[in-house]
This record gives structure tokens, sequence and C-alpha cells, in this order.
């Protein structure tokens, strides 16, 4: 959908069409990030708190701790839309990669073996209410990388867009 319309257009009017479209995509990813990343911050509280029984809820990985800096990008991905903000836009790009997409890549590695182990062996040691803690995660991996993918994707063409805009108003 976006793809079709900022292709499609050349008029000044249409870089402002393509430019909210864009936001709007980004807007809805930044927020489901925000809700993926309070999901695992509520893990890292309750295990650390010890506030429920490790059996219900498993300790954190590792590679949790550092995913949770993960806010940053957004928060500078959510500071630059309002104004058109290319720096701002720019480090949470690059914060992105660093903070929200490393950690995920690490964390597929530090759980491989526990997920080998699972389905070898059919044995798991930590859960998430009852269900394979390594599955849980798997699973908030394939989506949490979707997620940043797109934010990056998305955020790319919105910088294009505004470099576009921007050099058309100094040749005016």
């Amino acid at each position: 959908m976006i793809d079709g319309i900022c292709s499609s257009v050349t008029s000044p009017h249409g870089v402002i069409v393509c430019s909210v479209a864009l936001k709007s995509e980004i807007r809805k990813l930044n927020i489901v990030h925000m809700l993926i990343w309070a999901l695992m911050a509520a893990q890292v509280i309750v295990s650390q708190l010890s506030l429920v029984s490790h059996k219900f809820i498993a300790s954190p990985y590792q590679w949790e701790y550092p995913y949770l800096l993960s806010v940053i990008p957004t928060v500078f991905c959510f500071l630059a839309l309002p104004r058109n903000n290319i720096s701002y836009l720019v480090i949470s790009m690059i914060s992105a990669g660093l903070f929200s997409v490393a950690p995920l890549i690490y964390g597929s590695m530090e759980m491989f073996p526990f997920a080998q182990q699972l389905y070898r062996h059919g044995k798991a040691y930590r859960f998430i209410f009852g269900f394979s803690a390594v599955s849980v995660m798997y699973l908030v991996i394939v989506i949490a990388v979707q997620v940043h993918g797109w934010q990056i994707y998305y955020s790319k063409k919105l910088l294009d867009q505004w470099f576009t805009s921007t050099q058309e108003k100094k040749k005016k």
C-alpha cells in the first residue's frame, strides 16, 4: 500500500501524502514495539523482584536486558515525527540496529541450545505460564525482528521523502 502511494507521487502535495502515510505506519509499528517492550520489561521486573514464582514466569535470558534499551530508538522516532526532525530520525534508525536488532540476533543465538534440546529431547526447563520459555521467546523474536525491520525500512523511505522535500524547497 505505502509503496504504491509513494512511487506514484510526483507533485509537492503527493510528497505530503506519502509522508503522512509513512508516519502513520511508523507510529503503528512504534506502538507494537512498545507493547513488546512492556511485556519484556514486565517479565524482567517480575523476575527481579520475585513477585511470581519462577514456575510461572521464567527468569529472563541475558539478551533481554540489553533489549530493554530498544525503547531509546522508539523515543527518538516519536520525537522526530511531529516536526520532521531528520536528525532524530537518523539517530532512531542507527540506534535501532544497535539496541533493537543486535540483542535479538544475540538472543536467537543464546537460546539456540535450549531450542535444540527442546526439539531433540522434548525437555524444557523454563516456562512462561506453562509454555516453554524458549518457544515463547523465539515467537517474540520473530515478531520483533519484523517490527524493527519495517520500522527501519519505513523510516528510510520517510527520510528520503524529507530530503526530497527539503531539496525542492531549496530550489525555489
